[in-house]
């Protein structure tokens, strides 16, 4: 149990939660089953034929393979046994024996089967078994092919007794308060359940736990947060910001001003501000957060941005200094009266340039830094660093944020920006340990984008009409890309080949498009006659910032690449998106590169390219994304069909979530409401003294590291 699932404990075991409960009358629906997962069933045997046949290891018709249809009264699976192992199972399985079967589903002759499956018969007589399968639910967990459902079961009717020795984390006021089962029954009655009611009752209060230790755990952060010294602040009256504010040939959105507002207030106190700025592609979130920085360096501090990329940290360089122009200029011929020095510090910067960087960020000359991680390197030294600002939070890890913080004398505050409110995020934020504002108008200008689904597969001639459509705003004057999902000068590496495949790819038995590949069929095909290019990750820095400056000058017409555009590429003048397998791509990646069209006046156009047939699970991600412009919308359908990966930790594949009973989008209110119960539990004891058996419980969900991973944000 420990090698194949991860429980160690008694108390891991009991918190092995069954997946969902067979009826002992009912049978499941056949017709629903997972490809490529491995199922438990409870169905009847429908036949069972045995079959010999000639092989190589059997050459005289020795060979014997057993088939055994089962049903659920409307659908029907084969089960197939071989060889030897065909003579237990041709005695048992007899028609009209009921059992549960446990396998891999696996497609053979285009009809779902399971190929040796492990089965435990269903008798309704022996007193034992009739015992274990008390009541009419039988209880499925989560299994292995090493671990069967049943054998799960068993060990768990074994460790039930001990169940009642369970301490319960939550306050006795708060489980009477909200009429809450007994840890205890809870847990009795989610293995080993009599009625559907028992299994609500039980999942209810389970939830509660979860979310309430957790809540707990961030509420105890957010309070040693709070104790921390920082610096507070405030902007000088007529600084660098007022200049700035002056110079802008805008005015900025009622959105920027509320956010602005609240981001200013927190820089005001002496505690460090800790802020999530969500907003979506192009709303501005850029302009925000200089305005913050601006703020801090009036206040005799300086302000660090931290870019996922080099590309990214120049891209922010460069419009930082074009909007503050002489503001900039700090120290040099030109620059106005009380400008400071916006320094970038990027990996492969020159020695000498690197040094100068150095220098002016060591004595202060230097307000604003923008850079890659180079900046958390040791020997980079602040004179005195009071805000960070991170772009892009997923793609910047814990420790990085941690080594940056400890640049400051006093931490500084900290200011985390991202446009697509990606899954870990959205928990989080429904979890909320962060303060969240988010930017949701586009400011005047931005353009609307359309994007559609373009079925290749069942209707080709949309395709070439997506190509027509490219050609068509090539021909307005403006430009497109077209997105691949790989770059197709790999070699074909034969210990990658073997690998495991997804169902979907078995099912398509073709490698994702490539760069390389698509850009020559378009030269040479439907975009004949355009100026062709390509981008993808591989290549020399040079050739990649020659390829972005010729699209940007408009010297190329379309843009092959691949995500390496998904990030902060500012060309207005591109207005079409073509994706090709759309389908491989996640639903935030989607929502970042559909971001990339339609920065300029003219309408965007997205279009999404799949092969996948219409009922498939791909489909309908594809077409949510098609529908809905609101990354916010987007996220919680994203975070439905992946899970939420472990909110407290490392795991943000989404495999094994510390959450079990708990999924974020659908229990937000029992969240919230645990929130504030744990916000006056740690208000009123943050230590937690007078409830030993919470923080029991907390130290089994906090262990060392993930301790750490909280307290480091």
């Amino acid at each position: 149990m420990a090698e194949h699932l991860g429980l160690h404990t008694v108390g891991d075991l009991l918190h092995h939660y069954p997946r969902r409960y067979e009826e002992r009358g009912q049978l499941t629906h056949l017709a629903d089953l997972p490809m490529d997962e491995h199922v438990t069933v409870v169905a009847q045997v429908a036949d069972a034929r045995l079959h010999t046949f000639a092989s190589a290891k059997a050459p005289r018709g020795k060979g014997q393979r057993l088939e055994v249809t089962i049903t659920d009264g409307n659908g029907r699976l084969q089960l197939v046994f071989f060889g030897a192992g065909v003579h237990k199972p041709h005695k048992e399985l007899l028609p009209g024996t009921r059992a549960m079967f446990a396998g891999k589903v696996s497609v053979f002759n285009r009809r779902l089967q399971l190929a040796h499956p492990a089965y435990e018969l269903l008798r309704g007589d022996a007193e034992e078994t009739v015992e274990t399968w008390a009541g009419a639910l039988i209880p499925i967990y989560p299994a292995t092919a090493k671990l069967e459902s049943w054998k799960i079961g068993k060990a768990l009717q074994t460790v039930l007794p001990s169940a009642q020795e369970a301490v319960d984390p939550l306050p006795e006021s708060l489980r009477a308060g909200r009429g809450l089962v007994a840890l205890p029954e809870a847990l009795l009655k989610i293995h080993r359940p009599h009625t559907k009611a028992d299994i609500e009752d039980a999942r209810a209060r389970l939830k509660w736990d979860e979310a309430f230790v957790l809540q707990v755990a961030l509420a105890r952060r957010r309070h040693a947060d709070a104790q921390l010294p920082a610096v507070a602040r405030r902007p000088k009256p007529d600084g660098l910001l007022t200049a700035f504010d002056d110079r802008l040939p805008f005015t900025l959105t009622e959105g920027q001003q509320k956010v602005s507002a609240e981001i200013f207030a927190d820089l005001a106190t002496e505690h460090p501000m800790h802020r999530l700025l969500q907003g979506e592609v192009g709303s501005g979130k850029t302009l925000v957060a200089l305005r913050a920085m601006l703020a801090v360096v009036d206040a005799g501090g300086q302000a660090a941005m931290l870019a996922p990329t080099e590309v990214l940290a120049q891209q922010h360089h460069r419009s930082v200094t074009e909007m503050m122009g002489e503001l900039a200029e700090g120290g040099m011929l030109g620059g106005a009266d009380g400008a400071t020095k916006v320094v970038l510090l990027t990996g492969s910067m020159g020695a000498a340039a690197r040094r100068h960087a150095l220098l002016d960020l060591a004595t202060g000359e230097a307000g604003v830094v923008i850079g890659t991680h180079a900046l958390i390197e040791d020997k980079v030294q602040f004179h005195d660093l009071g805000l960070v600002v991170v772009d892009e939070q997923h793609r910047f890890g814990v420790e990085q944020r941690d080594a940056l913080r400890g640049k400051g004398k006093q931490p500084p505050h900290l200011l985390v920006m991202t446009a697509t409110p990606i899954p870990r995020t959205v928990a989080m934020t429904v979890f909320g340990d962060l303060e969240t504002s988010v930017l949701d108008q586009l400011p005047a200008g931005r353009s609307p984008i359309a994007s559609h689904v373009v079925p290749a597969a069942d209707k080709p001639h949309f395709l070439a009409r997506a190509w027509e459509r490219v050609r068509e705003e090539v021909a307005n004057g403006h430009q497109a890309y077209v997105v691949c999902p790989r770059i197709g000068d790999e070699e074909d590496d034969p210990k990658k080949a073997g690998s495991k495949k997804s169902p979907e790819d078995e099912a398509e038995k073709r490698p994702p498009l490539a760069v390389l590949d698509i850009a020559e069929q378009l030269a040479k095909g439907p975009l004949r006659g355009l100026r062709v290019e390509v981008l993808h990750g591989r290549m020399q820095p040079d050739d990649k910032d020659a390829v972005m400056r010729r699209f940007a000058a408009g010297e190329a017409d379309v843009l092959v690449a691949t995500t390496v555009i998904e990030v902060g590429v500012n060309v207005p003048n591109a207005t079409a998106m073509v994706i090709m397998d759309a389908d491989r791509f996640g639903v935030s990646q989607l929502h970042q590169l559909r971001g990339r069209v339609g920065r300029g006046s003219a309408p965007g156009l997205c279009l999404l390219v799949t092969e996948m047939p219409e009922a498939s699970a791909a489909r309908q991600r594809l077409n949510a994304v098609a529908s809905t412009l609101d990354g916010f919308e987007l996220s919680r359908i994203d975070l439905e069909q992946r899970r939420e990966g472990d909110v407290l930790g490392q795991a943000q594949s989404g495999t094994r979530s510390s959450l079990r009973v708990l999924t974020v989008i659908d229990d937000e209110e029992i969240i919230a409401e645990a929130r504030v119960e744990a916000a006056a539990v740690v208000s009123a004891d943050p230590d937690l003294t007078g409830l030993p058996a919470l923080r029991t419980a907390l130290d089994a969900l906090l262990d060392d590291e993930r301790e750490q991973y909280l307290e480091k944000g």
